[in-house]
């Protein structure tokens, strides 16, 4: 695994950090391609339940694109979208743990990320209209669908950031935390996670990603179709003799 991309099995939790502090983390090409090529990996090692993503240091998570390398015509960007990431189908638990600012594609890979943890001097946005741009790797997509559309119009045209604490006011992230205390706080989320049955954590993903994008009616059949698949595992059967037995359960993820 290239430089670029740090990694560190806890468990079966995954930690990957983005290792480029002296550019804030801004993604380039090997960075793109090295989170891309994790993710991957994580998506089909069995032993990884929950992904938690991060960055070096303590002033960023991520700057967005590199725009020195983007000068020199590299592109960060994989048939998953920015990063590797943004137009991934990621099946396990995706936690950012927001060490710092999340600007423009960091951003859009922050809400790529299933929940959030951020440090308190953290901020956020998407300042690409006042570069004459637009937030092409999905956060004109993501956003509306996180926050009311009026706050989503006003970070998107006003282009100034959020922080850490209005975030958390709007949703946008589950917790604030001293910056220190950052990684063991989504760390800790993660651990709380991983007590579960990992396939039904993985169904229940699926089942509320999927809802997000149907009327009530469409998504019953979702919901029934789940229900009954999960109520044939072998880890169902498990969690109902652990709990007769009064003992952890042993999850097999099946």
């Amino acid at each position: 695994m290239a430089d670029e991309i740090l990694r560190e099995r806890r468990g079966h939790i995954e930690l990957l950090t983005i290792n480029r502090p002296e550019a804030r983390n801004a993604i380039n090409r090997a960075t793109a391609l090295a989170l891309s090529d994790a993710l991957d990996e994580c998506q089909s090692d069995e032993e990884v339940w929950v992904v938690v993503l991060t960055g070096s240091g303590d002033k960023a998570f991520s700057a967005g694109m590199d725009l020195k390398a983007f000068a020199t015509g590299e592109f960060p960007i994989t048939d998953q979208g920015f990063g590797g990431l943004t137009k991934r189908s990621f099946p396990k638990p995706l936690i950012c743990a927001a060490n710092g600012s999340a600007l423009a594609g960091g951003f859009e890979m922050m809400i790529s990320c299933d929940m959030v943890v951020a440090a308190d001097h953290a901020k956020f946005g998407i300042p690409e209209a006042s570069r004459g741009l637009v937030a092409g790797a999905g956060g004109l997509i993501r956003l509306p669908k996180r926050v009311p559309l009026a706050i989503a119009y006003e970070m998107a045209l006003t282009a100034e950031p959020i922080d850490a604490q209005r975030a958390y006011e709007l949703g946008l992230v589950n917790c604030v935390v001293p910056g220190a205390q950052v990684l063991d706080a989504a760390i800790a989320l993660a651990e709380r996670i991983v007590r579960n049955a990992p396939l039904a954590v993985r169904t229940s993903k699926s089942v509320m990603k999927r809802a997000t994008e149907l009327s009530e009616e469409q998504a019953w059949p979702v919901n029934d179709e789940a229900f009954a698949m999960i109520g044939t595992s072998s880890d169902a059967l498990e969690g109902a003799i652990a709990f007769a037995e009064k003992r952890d359960p042993n999850w097999q993820g099946k």
